[in-house]
């Protein structure tokens, strides 16, 4: 495949600060095609941070993958069938620049980079039709508005554009641009991209869904005002370069200029993650002065006519989230920065002020190595500000803020926060044209309030937004996405800004999304309309890892037969260009969660290539750790020992699902490394100590960030031995070293960590040498799927999975919950296992769930109650695999899966149905009746033709097995 060295193009970008925060950059090149039509033109792009690629106005693709700066990939796409010749022809790029690190990009710098070859010279030589140099010209999308908020600390930027500032011709043949010619960084291989490698997955989809129905109509006036800002990157701006926690300590003050002496309602909407008391005029109000429910604070205050200062402690912890600020108030008003009329104002300067930072820092592995100093003399002293000239007395920690880290609007909290609204009923015409995609039909409008329109898409899905619409020019549509409604009641995205804004221009337009968003309902809201809106169309273009439903699932259980299908779904979906946990809060490739995913993804579409990139990207994190981040690529320099420890666990499963040695080969030297390691980190007894963020599970289970966590140095062991057996054959010698540790682990663990007096492995070991006082069943289950115990011991651990004890921790989350199958399938408690399924995921299908939630919900079902944060993780997809590899009893016995055993586990039901799909292609089907009273059993196993079957009828029955062979 190329090499850096073999790219003709050069690195590509405009004037000005090499790393703009939120720019939204076009490129664009005409030029001549003469001759025929070429029988190969292909064009290949990437860019820095995400692109959209037209040719002659025409959408090609979009990109790139996620992937390390240092290895940054690149697509390539067939043009030849948009090449018009003896014509212009036109390659469109929009590129956006993110300026920020998140959970899914490290900070470069803005770039793009892209040619077009037309096949090969008589020399051998590709036939260069266009490449990316000064030739080519570029100019900031004046539609987007650089000062949308972040979405998230894991996301980058929500959208806000307007369609009248910008002409969607760019993208064509014949489009006059005045732009700058673009300034050439420099060529291929130069940092921070020093080596571009070739996409490794195929493209993901885009399939148009539409809503199935508008769940209401309403009436709505929003607060009067608001605003996000970015506390994070303003008080600690190198926070831009990474994505971990920073801790500051300061406060924003703002003017209020009411038009009379007034009450208003100051709402922080959403507080990022960090809120403190707040002064009016030097009357400071605490946390018992405001109503709402965290993370929303509202404080009714008296306002004097004229000028009133506000003064907001933000001390605290931000890891990037948005501080929504909002105003409500009958009265006019207008928020000035109490620096107006001075020189130290700044011309780029927000109505904000900071005062501040008195300290700050940044947190890299969840423990900050000091606490804020919150008693810094001037800190202190701010306390005692009650007028905009009080601030002369704290010279230059007072600053304006800088316009950039603060939004022009809110649009979420002009979303979420309704002071007056009616509903209405929906009117046919609309329901028809959103819904059946039919004729436009008008949004009802009226003069003094906006019109706002819930749309259900009948599922969980994640992709692009897109819409068509007829409206005139200035009509603002706000598009809100959220998860969870059920009888009137909304489940709000706090913590994710799932917002985007567009204004209209005259007539009928359409618009796509380049930015992705996972949701269930939106929310539309039509503002300041003076002729109503026609809707034509409302779409999610439902993008992920194109695989099929090989796998199929079907029992006299309805029940679980809706779990599995949520369980797919649910995996389809939060399958990207990696697996990600969910998509729409984080979009993030945990790569502890991706083992679990793994699995249910073999089992339910066969697909393994997904698997492989992933496992593959998880050793570019070196460079932060040699432990291996938890999720990549990240800017968060972040470490769960037991996502590494899943990690080499799935290193060996993939080999052991397809049997691809090579595979096998090249991961092992990085399984080694960091494994190396993480045995470094033994203490004097043997036991492996680490400070970190020691996570298994949510539950109150005893996981010290500092200490010796037991399920961790049970997990070390399980992936020592997975790691042995990853290197038989290659590095023997080291296969005996790895299983050699692995059994002085397990011994120390016995040694250290068992109790006698309750006769189980305690959680953990304190920093201070305290022994935990809390026993969970986390742990127990890991003991026994990892081998820990044996003899009477190991008799102990199984009894205590058989029957949990009322006062040990129990399983708290879908996540625990596999490793729990894993144990009960090891035990042979089938049953239990259906049970726990339909008592824990039966109450998602309760709550019409059509994706598995993140966790189980913490209290009682009441309507307004928060079941979960996320309604779609893929984390808690388990029965996608524990159905198939044991209610139909499909599991390979080798790597590669050339020998096969099918072995039914029937617990309570009648008959099971379905298919698994074999990794060297086709799919085993499995059919089974049981007739209890009979002791009989028909099972009819359909598999391809190589692969060795060997059936096994539960104990005690007496099977009728049928076979055939595929192929």
């Amino acid at each position: 495949m190329p090499g850096d060295r073999d790219w003709n193009a050069s690195w590509i970008w405009g004037d000005g600060e090499p790393s703009p925060r939120n720019e939204w950059r076009c490129f664009r090149k005409t030029f001549r095609m003469t001759g025929r039509k070429p029988d190969e033109a292909r064009l290949r792009l990437t860019a820095d941070s995400r692109y959209v690629l037209y040719v002659n106005g025409t959408q090609v693709g979009r990109g790139p993958v996620r992937s390390w700066p240092f290895e940054l990939a690149y697509d390539e796409y067939d043009v030849g069938h948009l090449l018009v010749p003896g014509a212009d022809n036109t390659i469109a790029v929009l590129v956006m620049h993110f300026g920020v690190s998140t959970f899914y990009y490290l900070r470069g710098r803005g770039g793009l980079i892209a040619e077009l070859a037309l096949g090969t010279n008589a020399d051998g030589r590709r036939d260069i039709a266009a490449a990316t140099d000064a030739t080519w010209t570029t100019a900031v999308h004046a539609g987007y508005d650089r000062r949308s908020p972040r979405m998230s600390c894991q996301h980058a930027f929500t959208e806000t554009i307007d369609a009248r500032s910008w002409d969607d011709g760019w993208t064509m043949p014949g489009f006059a641009d005045d732009w700058a010619p673009a300034t050439v960084i420099g060529p291929a291989g130069i940092e921070p991209w020093t080596r571009l490698v070739e996409r490794d997955i195929p493209y993901l989809t885009e399939e148009p869904v539409y809503p199935v129905r508008v769940e209401s109509v309403r009436t709505v006036v929003p607060r009067s005002w608001g605003v996000v800002i970015d506390l994070r990157n303003l008080f600690v701006p190198d926070s831009a370069d990474h994505a971990n926690n920073a801790m500051f300590c300061g406060y924003l003050a703002v003017t209020v200029r009411a038009s009379k002496r007034c009450r208003a309602t100051i709402g922080i909407v959403d507080d990022g993650r960090v809120f403190g008391p707040c002064s009016v005029n030097g009357t400071w109000y605490g946390a018992d002065a405001f109503a709402g429910e965290r993370p929303q604070h509202f404080l009714e205050a008296e306002l004097r006519e004229g000028d009133n200062l506000l003064v907001m402690d933000v001390t605290g912890v931000s890891h990037g989230h948005g501080y929504h600020f909002a105003l409500d108030c009958a009265e006019p008003f207008e928020v000035v920065s109490p620096l107006e009329g001075k020189p130290e104002a700044g011309e780029s300067a927000s109505p904000f002020v900071a005062i501040g930072p008195f300290d700050s820092g940044v947190i890299v592995d969840h423990r900050p190595r000091r606490a804020l100093n919150r008693a810094h003399p001037d800190y202190v002293r701010a306390k005692e500000i009650a007028f905009a000239a009080d601030l002369d007395r704290f010279g230059g920690w007072v600053k304006p803020v800088d316009e950039r880290y603060v939004s022009r609007d809110d649009v979420f909290s002009a979303c979420v926060w309704t002071p007056a609204a009616a509903e209405l009923p929906v009117p046919r015409a609309l329901q028809t044209a959103v819904v059946a995609n039919a004729e436009a039909a008008a949004v009802p409008s009226f003069p003094h309030a906006d019109t706002e329109l819930v749309l259900d898409f009948g599922r969980e899905l994640s992709g692009y937004l897109a819409f068509e619409v007829a409206a005139s020019a200035g009509t603002v549509i706000d598009l809100y996405g959220f998860e969870y409604m059920r009888d009137g009641w909304r489940q709000e995205t706090f913590g994710l800004d799932n917002t985007m804004r567009y204004v209209c221009r005259e007539g009928r337009q359409r618009y796509v999304s380049p930015v992705r968003r996972g949701l269930r309902y939106l929310m539309m809201t039509v503002r300041g309309a003076v002729e109503p809106l026609r809707i034509h169309s409302v779409t999610m273009l439902q993008s992920n890892f194109p695989v099929a439903e090989i796998g199929r699932f079907q029992c006299s259980d309805p029940l679980l037969n809706d779990i599995w299908h949520m369980s797919g779904h649910t995996t389809r979906l939060c399958m990207e260009d990696t697996f990600v946990d969910c998509p729409a809060f984080e979009q993030t490739f945990w790569v502890g969660d991706a083992r679990n995913e793994a699995l249910v993804g073999y089992y339910v579409f066969g697909d393994d290539s997904i698997v492989s990139r992933c496992l593959r990207l998880v050793p570019g994190s070196k460079f932060q750790s040699p432990f291996y981040a938890d999720q990549v690529p990240s800017g968060w320099s972040s470490v769960i020992p037991n996502w590494t420890f899943f990690w080499a666990i799935a290193c060996l499963e993939l080999y052991r699902f397809n049997g691809d040695r090579s595979f096998a080969d090249s991961i092992w030297p990085h399984v080694k490394y960091t494994l190396d390691h993480y045995w470094e980190r033994l203490d004097d007894r043997g036991l492996f100590y680490m400070q970190g963020w020691n996570l298994l599970d949510w539950a109150p289970i005893d996981q010290p960030n500092d200490g010796v966590v037991t399920h961790q140095n049970m997990f070390l062991v399980k992936a020592l031995r997975a790691a042995a057996e990853l290197a038989d054959g290659v590095d023997d010698e080291t296969a005996a070293t790895y299983r050699g540790r692995a059994e002085r682990l397990r011994a120390a663990i016995n040694a250290g960590l068992w109790s006698e007096e309750r006769r189980a492995y305690v959680d953990c070991i304190h920093a201070d040498g305290r022994v935990s006082s809390i026993f969970s069943m986390q742990t127990q289950v890991v003991a026994y799927l990892c081998d820990i115990a044996d003899g009477e011991r190991l008799d102990r651990v199984r009894q205590l999975l058989e029957s949990p004890p009322a006062d040990f921790v129990q399983i708290g989350s879908p996540f625990m919950s596999f490793f729990h199958y894993e144990a009960l399938a090891k035990l042979g408690r089938f049953g239990d296992m259906l049970d726990d399924m339909r008592r824990n995921y039966g109450q998602m299908i309760d709550h019409d769930a059509t994706a598995c939630w993140e966790m189980y919900p913490s209290r009682s079902r009441s309507r307004n109650d928060y079941l979960t944060r996320s309604h779609c993780h893929a984390w808690s997809a388990g029965p996608g695999y524990f159905l198939g590899a044991y209610t139909l009893g499909v599991r390979g016995l080798d790597p590669g899966w050339s020998k096969v055993i099918v072995e039914p586990q029937v617990a309570d039901l009648d008959w099971a149905r379905g298919a698994v799909p074999h990794p060297g292609g086709g799919r085993i089907d499995v059919a089974w009746r049981i007739d209890r009273a009979a002791g009989t059993m028909h099972i009819r196993v359909a598999s391809p033709a190589g692969v060795d079957v060997s059936v096994q009828p539960p104990a005690g029955v007496t099977a009728d097995v049928e076979r055939v062979t595929v192929g």
